[in-house]
């Protein structure tokens, strides 16, 4: 799935691009079931919210068969191919669960400093490329961006280990409001089986979720090949050290969908 002119135009501009529509009902359901198996065992890749409800799933492509069908998928690979201009690897896969009710906030932060700082990474040549699993309203701790703020590059940021279960790099409040008087905030909605690509330097965050409304996303991570990282710190599945490229498939979860409805 190549991005026209206007999309790449959007995505420079403001730093996040959203395509509605991109998985089907079918493809939407089978990763739910699969969101629901991985989140149900034990493991040290699934970290919790301080209540014991799943947070993060880490690198559940490699046990899982319908996450690992997403590795290649063509609608989240070939955009990136397409921006950095060569292939890319994983460097990471999780599964983001914002619980209805008790999901927590994740703080105001941007991706790159995390992944430089902690895993070695070059350049932010990388990004995170997300499936909506649920419908993510206005109301059930939607992501919010500030637009154009990948434009100032990586900010000066602090390690904060204490308000989540998660250690981020995040930002202090005077750098977000001075940001945000610029740009605002926008959140990107839509449907379960939209996609939601944005830069590695944007500045985002979420709050939390008191909504019966469950909001699930599904984080493909993927570096440019040039991009590998050098020093991580963090388990391997958090920062995986496989750089084999990945390869596009168009047909990765149709495949998957229709195996599963035949057996």
């Amino acid at each position: 799935m190549k991005l026209t002119e206007e999309q790449l135009k959007t995505f420079d501009e403001l730093g996040y691009l959203y395509l509605p529509g991109c998985f089907n009902a079918e493809e939407v359901a089978r990763l739910k079931a699969a969101a629901q198996d991985v989140f149900s065992e034990q493991r040290e890749e699934i970290w919790r919210e301080k209540n014991g409800v799943p947070r993060t799933a880490f690198a559940c492509h490699k046990y899982n068969q319908t996450c690992n069908a997403l590795v290649g998928d063509h609608r989240l690979v070939e955009p990136l191919e397409q921006l950095f201009g060569e292939q890319v690897y994983v460097h990471q896969f999780k599964i983001n669960a914002k619980a209805a009710f008790t999901g927590e906030v994740w703080q105001w932060h941007q991706d790159f400093p995390t992944w430089h700082k902690d895993d070695g990474m070059p350049e932010p040549r990388a990004m995170n490329i997300a499936i909506f699993l649920d419908d993510v309203m206005p109301i059930n701790g939607p992501l919010m961006i500030v637009p154009k703020s990948h434009k100032h590059g990586a900010l000066q940021s602090s390690h904060d280990q204490q308000t989540t279960s998660y250690p981020l790099w995040t930002l202090d409040n005077d750098t977000v409001t001075k940001l945000v008087e610029n740009n605002g905030i926008v959140t990107p909605t839509g449907k379960a089986g939209g996609v939601l690509m944005f830069h590695a330097n944007i500045v985002h965050g979420s709050a939390g979720n008191i909504t019966p409304y469950p909001r699930r996303i599904v984080y493909l991570t993927l570096s440019a090949l040039s991009n590998a990282i050098t020093n991580p710190t963090r388990p391997e599945f958090i920062a995986h050290t496989d750089f084999t490229p990945v390869t596009s498939a168009s047909d990765g979860m149709d495949q998957q969908c229709l195996a599963a409805l035949s057996s």
